[in-house]
């Protein structure tokens, strides 16, 4: 049954109890409407007053919170932290960028030639300068002077010819042409090529670029008190460039291990033994002058105190002879392959003879033998053959080493032992010529040792010395392993 409207208590208006009365009326009849869900996928579609209105079913799903500590950032923290290096922008591919050969050797050849004349420069001006000579024109005079001579280049004064080059400085200048060499094949791109031609390319670049250098110098040093001739400054900057050049070319073309394969194994064998025989024997005259230098070190230290030109005048002596040094350790070497050298016209300086004039007062001829040596003479004669048959060893175990089970051949053996005879006269008859010049026209017009009495006697004695010692080390020595 309908239930009455509430007449409301405070109307007393007859028109509002009419309607009331009629809404009363009326039957209220409820309506069920489905609902449907609508899923994600479902198109979505407008909703009008009209339609029916559908429920989006859309899963519920639970957010795991972790458990992360809190870092709190500080400088500390942060410079902690490890670095990440982020790789650089690629560059396009294409072919390497390369420098010109004549860009190339014209620089590398004169940044060889600063860094070996600036040290003489700076050595003599100094020494100048303390002596109160200042100038730099005259240290720059003097620093080329200097240069010239340590390239060999005869400089003639008021006393004659100063030809005896510190050989010290001559080293240097031949390292620095071999950093030139690699340099320059690395700026082309001939590095590893194996190319014999690139190097030949570098080599004789570098040799007409340094000759042109040495022949400028010797034309700004020419002059009064002083007399230098320009061809025989370029030919000797020539020579010096085209060895130190080679040298270093060949190590970056990586062409010197193309000829090797190319070589013949004996003479291969011969070479390396010999070039280090030489330097054994070499290396035993050093210890030889550094020993007796140090025997009569009291004598030295004499002679040094003999100068009365301060420290500046003694440094400069100590460095004089610490620069002819190198020309002392090959005289030594021929001193115990027997030859000796002289020091001055008619003097001999061996193992059985010792006859020398008045010498210049340099701490350096502290350590000259005061005469024959006697019985240590015939001890100190073995070193150059021990050097030899240390080299002839050495070439067998190397052949073990890059070999397999079997002992190398006996002709291999024998024969580089042979050769090495030739390779280390042929090393120490240019050495020995390179150390010796004259010290004006007066005595000491002559000195060093006789580079071919010394080149002949180093191969007999080196070349059987090391047959021996390949042929003890083929038949006593180690065998490879397996």
């Amino acid at each position: 049954m309908p239930t009455p409207a509430d007449r409301p208590s405070d109307s007393d208006d007859p028109f509002a109890v009419v309607e009331a009365a009629q809404v009363s009326a009326r039957e209220t009849v409820p309506v069920e409407r489905p609902t449907e869900p609508v899923g994600r996928d479902r198109p979505t579609e407008a909703v009008g007053r009209d339609r029916p209105t559908e429920a989006v079913d859309r899963p519920t799903e639970a957010v795991q919170v972790e458990d992360k500590p809190t870092v709190m950032v500080d400088d500390k923290v942060l410079g902690e932290r490890p670095t990440v290096k982020v790789p650089g922008q690629r560059r396009p591919p294409g072919p390497p960028r390369r420098a010109p050969l004549p860009v190339a050797v014209a620089f590398a050849t004169l940044w060889a030639a600063v860094l070996c004349y600036l040290p003489v420069a700076a050595v003599i001006g100094l020494a100048r300068t303390l002596e109160g000579q200042g100038g730099l024109g005259g240290a720059a005079h003097a620093g080329l002077a200097g240069w010239l001579l340590g390239h060999g280049v005869p400089i003639g004064t008021s006393i004659g010819p100063l030809g005896l080059p510190p050989l010290l400085l001559t080293f240097l200048i031949v390292w620095r042409l071999n950093r030139a060499g690699l340099h320059v094949t690395r700026a082309i791109g001939a590095r590893r090529s194996g190319r014999v031609g690139d190097t030949l390319l570098v080599g004789f670049g570098i040799a007409l670029v340094y000759s042109l250098l040495g022949s400028v110098a010797a034309l700004a040093v020419d002059g009064k008190g002083t007399e230098v001739t320009p061809a025989r400054a370029a030919i000797n900057f020539f020579v010096l460039g085209l060895i130190g050049a080679l040298a270093g070319s060949l190590r970056g073309t990586d062409a010197l291990s193309a000829l090797a394969r190319r070589t013949p194994a004996p003479l291969r064998a011969g070479l390396r033994t010999g070039v280090m025989a030489a330097l054994f024997v070499l290396a035993a005259g050093a210890a030889v002058t550094g020993l007796s230098v140090a025997v009569g070190g009291g004598q030295a230290a004499d002679t040094i105190s003999a100068y009365r030109t301060g420290v500046a005048g003694q440094a400069g002596i100590t460095l004089l002879s610490l620069a002819y040094g190198a020309n002392a350790a090959v005289w030594a070497a021929a001193y115990l392959l027997g030859p000796g050298f002289a020091l001055g016209t008619g003097s001999a300086i061996r193992l059985t003879e010792v006859t020398a004039g008045p010498l210049p007062t340099l701490p350096l001829l502290a350590g000259l033998p005061d005469g024959p040596m006697g019985a240590a003479g015939a001890v100190l004669l073995t070193v150059p053959v021990l050097a030899g048959m240390a080299a002839g060893w050495l070439l067998v175990l190397r052949f073990n080493r890059e070999g397999d089970r079997a002992d190398p051949p006996w002709s291999l053996v024998v024969g580089g032992g042979l050769l090495a005879g030739p390779a280390a006269g042929l090393v120490l008859g240019a050495l020995c010529r390179a150390s010796g010049g004259p010290l004006g026209d007066g005595r000491l017009a002559t000195i060093g040792p006789d580079p071919w009495q010394v080149a002949l006697i180093a191969t007999a004695v080196i070349g059987v010395s090391a047959a021996i010692g390949a042929a003890a080390a083929r038949t006593f020595g180690p065998r490879p392993k397996s």
